[in-house]
């Protein structure tokens, strides 16, 4: 389902994108035969047929290009929410409550330099960078440093 209202969003686009192209021609023809011409009566061909009609296409292009990037915005609303819908928990206790398991089980603590955090090693949001250094104990009694909502790591620091 995605990739076909892409592809018609893509479309959308595409033909905004024409449309202006073909107006911004036609007002230049329109422009260029009016201005060779000397009196009115011989200038209005050139308004009817090339300005007028350049002027509405590049109006509708307009509308166009606006009308698919907000259903671009609208299907990546909906993909978030589907992503969001089937990340929840299946597995329930017996008082209805979903059983999380913890994210991240290191006991290693580290953190970024000049970050705000700590996290176990195997965060997220740390894990695989070559900047994270093990925590500093002073950082984290001083308050410094707080623990990652993510992976909620142990308060009590080596």
């Amino acid at each position: 389902m995605r990739t076909s209202r892409l592809r018609t969003v893509r479309t959308v686009l595409w033909t905004g994108w024409a449309a202006l192209a073909a107006g911004a021609v036609l007002c230049v023809v329109g422009w260029y035969g009016v201005s060779g011409e000397r009196f009115a009566e011989r200038q209005l061909p050139y308004l009817a047929s090339c300005t007028v009609p350049g002027a509405a296409l590049i109006v509708s292009g307009a509308v166009l290009l606006a009308q698919g990037r907000g259903s671009i915005a609208a299907a990546r609303v909906e993909e978030l929410y589907d992503l969001l819908v089937a990340a929840e928990p299946t597995d329930a206790d017996e008082t209805g409550q979903a059983s999380v398991a913890p994210l991240a089980v290191s006991g290693e603590q580290l953190m970024v330099p000049g970050g705000t955090l700590w996290h176990r090693a195997d965060c997220p949001l740390v894990a695989g960078k070559a900047e994270a250094v093990p925590v500093d104990s002073k950082l984290v009694a001083s308050g410094e440093l707080g623990p990652c909502p993510i992976c909620e790591p142990a308060e009590e620091t080596d």
